[in-house]
């Protein structure tokens, strides 16, 4: 950095365009507050702001007064995001300034100084934020400079240790990648109101049908709150009313339908109907949009596998070989985009065992996935599918004893039928493939007749 010394009206030793850029957000001309206090606030950029941004290598960039209606332009926005430093007078807590750095602490963790004049009070929103107060002259800009542009370039120095400052990320642990919980989790935790929670819970517990009359009783869906939309959405999933799934995406409001909950379980809706290519397109989209997930590849996944078992059925080994292996590539790349997310991992760990050879891979991926859902069952948070996951690893690792405990465990944990009919789907891929090769697992059928009995089907 550099510390060399100002030229008169704001300008300094660094040439112009050389150092990282820094936003200047702040009100332009000279402004007065409802108690009548007048502050010239071009003076306090250039007699303060600029010089201070100078001083220490950084390009001051000031928001230019070619706004329409007062709507913030595209290359605002640019600027807001894109600039590596900012400094934000909030001083007369201005609604454009506001809003700005409402932008920017959405975007920008860190590299954000907040500064206002002395004796102005500032909303409570960001009272509690450091601010930097610097003191006015009787002629309504800023004095004792000398100081109050040290104190701005020592903060701005401070900045570049990315020190979070944004308020946004502070908060909200994770943000903005915050890994999005399972779809049940979502809907136990989503807030809305106490009677449609019943009501739809109730509907489940009923069937199709009563689902439908709870959306019926719903009314226009343009009305209704996100939560219900999606405690909605998810209950018809339980009670397998797919084609309902996909009509109630279609009548969402465009943003909510668009999130990645709502997508995936689009796409899941669709490979259960058999529209496999729709699906794959739309979780494909998903990806390319939104990087790479454990859920959104282990739906992925399941399309694969359900291809690979269509092929099966219709003779088309070389096919079918191939599809396996997409299978298993989908269910890997699912597992390294979160090794804590078992779910991808043991299916993986499954579609390796039962190809012909088995896959060598699955003794270097086993350890880690019984590693990741020990972790989850040892959270505290586990449900279903952490204890039918421990159950599938015994079963692969032929021991009968804690397979038997854990399918004791997963059966207290099932919420919906269709939660251990779909473990049996995998166990009896493993017992089909097994005896194939001649490693019959005597007990392991067992296991699967206690799952359909749970789920209310005859073995």
């Amino acid at each position: 950095m550099h510390n060399e010394a100002d030229s008169p009206g704001g300008g300094g030793g660094q040439a112009a365009g050389s150092g990282p850029l820094c936003f200047v957000l702040m009100p332009f001309g000279r402004k007065s507050d409802a108690a009548g206090t007048s502050i010239d606030f071009d003076a306090v950029y250039e007699q303060l702001i600029a010089p201070a941004v100078r001083a220490v290598g950084l390009e001051p960039v000031r928001a230019d007064e070619d706004m329409t209606g007062g709507i913030v332009h595209k290359p605002m926005f640019e600027r807001l995001i894109l600039c590596e430093y900012a400094v934000a007078d909030l001083t007369f807590a201005n609604a454009n300034v506001f809003y700005e750095l409402g932008v920017r602490h959405a975007v920008r963790p860190y590299s954000t100084v907040l500064v206002f004049a002395a004796g102005t009070r500032l909303p409570f929103d960001v009272a509690l934020d450091r601010g930097l107060a610097y003191p006015l002259s009787p002629a309504d800009g800023p004095t004792d400079v000398d100081a109050s542009r040290a104190r701005l370039a020592e903060r701005l120095m401070a900045a570049r240790d990315a020190s979070v400052d944004s308020p946004v990320f502070q908060l909200i642990e994770g943000f903005p990648d915050i890994t999005r919980l399972k779809t049940d989790v979502f809907r136990d935790r989503v807030r809305y109101s106490a009677i449609w929670k019943e009501r739809l819970a109730q509907a489940r517990e009923e069937g199709l049908e009563a689902v439908r009359q709870a959306e019926r009783e719903l009314g226009d869906l343009r009305d209704v709150e996100a939560g219900i939309l999606i405690d909605l959405y998810l209950s018809y999933r339980a009670v397998m009313g797919y084609q309902e799934m996909i009509s109630l995406v279609e009548r969402m409001p465009r943003p909510l339908a668009k999130t990645p909950l709502v997508r995936e379980q689009l796409g899941l809706a669709l490979n259960r109907l058999k529209q496999r290519k729709p699906a794959e397109r739309v979780l494909l989209e998903l990806i390319e949009e939104q990087g790479p997930s454990s859920e959104t590849y282990g739906i992925l996944g399941r399309v694969y596998k359900d291809e690979w078992n269509d092929a099966k059925q219709a003779g088309e080994s070389f096919l079918a070989d191939g599809l396996l292996e997409r299978a298993i590539g989908a269910y890997l790349s699912g597992f390294e985009a979160d090794w804590r997310d078992a779910y991808p991992g043991i299916n993986a760990l499954t579609l390796m065992e039962v190809r012909d050879p088995p896959d060598p891979r699955r003794e270097q991926l086993l350890p880690a996935v019984s590693y990741a859902v020990e972790r989850r069952l040892a959270s505290g948070k586990a449900d279903y599918w952490d204890h039918a996951t421990r159950l599938e690893l015994a079963v692969l690792a032929k021991d009968e004893a804690a397979a038997k405990r854990a399918m004791a465990s997963a059966l207290a944990m099932v919420r919906e039928n269709w939660e251990p009919e779909s473990t049996v789907n995998n166990l009896r891929l493993i017992r089909n493939a097994r005896e194939h090769r001649g490693e019959e697992v005597a007990w392991a059928e067992t296991i699967e007749r206690e799952l359909l009995r749970r789920a209310g089907r005859r073995p």
